[in-house]
């Protein structure tokens, strides 16, 4: 069962992640303005300011970030950061499902919707034994679900919105 304290439900300011690609322009310098592809340690480089930690930060957060680092080097730099690719919101789906394996998430995403998208479960699953693993601040916590309950309408709660890097097991 989840643990006391871990919502499951999804920040509301999306979070940069690896592979991500940012266009960041900067008003009227257009030697500041650039796409960049976020590492998969989190990292961009940018002119003047060097290696900068972007991943789990909002784009705002990021934005704010570069503005007062380069100040020193322009009062008002006018920068934004905006997200032209994500790439890096997957989830997993292992298990006793038609077609387990990694999913790309472009939106909003339930355990029912990954389920769908996994081809539904083989006709050895458990249904109401599925699970959904996140890691959240270095542990990790476990959500029950239980299919033939949701799929019925009931215990509606269990059909959490999914985040990078949630693992949904079908037992």
């Amino acid at each position: 069962a989840a643990a006391a304290g871990a919502a499951p439900t999804p920040a509301g300011d999306y979070q940069i992640g690896p592979g991500d690609v940012l266009e960041i322009s900067a008003w009227k310098n257009v030697d500041l303005s650039r796409v960049v592809t976020v590492l998969p340690d989190g990292r961009i480089s940018f002119p003047l300011l060097g290696e900068i930690v972007a991943g789990g930060k909002s784009p705002a957060a990021l934005r704010d970030e570069m503005v007062e680092r380069l100040k020193r080097f322009s009062p008002d730099p006018g920068l934004t950061v905006t997200v032209q690719q994500v790439n890096s919101m997957w989830i997993y789906v292992i298990g006793r499902v038609r077609q387990p394996g990694r999913f790309q998430v472009n939106g909003a995403m339930n355990v029912m919707q990954a389920l769908a998208v996994a081809g539904g479960l083989d006709s050895f699953a458990d249904r109401d034994r599925i699970a959904v693993f996140r890691e959240t601040g270095g542990k990790t916590v476990i959500f029950d679900f239980d299919y033939d309950d949701v799929a019925s309408g009931k215990r509606l709660e269990q059909n959490i919105a999914l985040m990078r890097g949630d693992v949904v097991v079908v037992r």
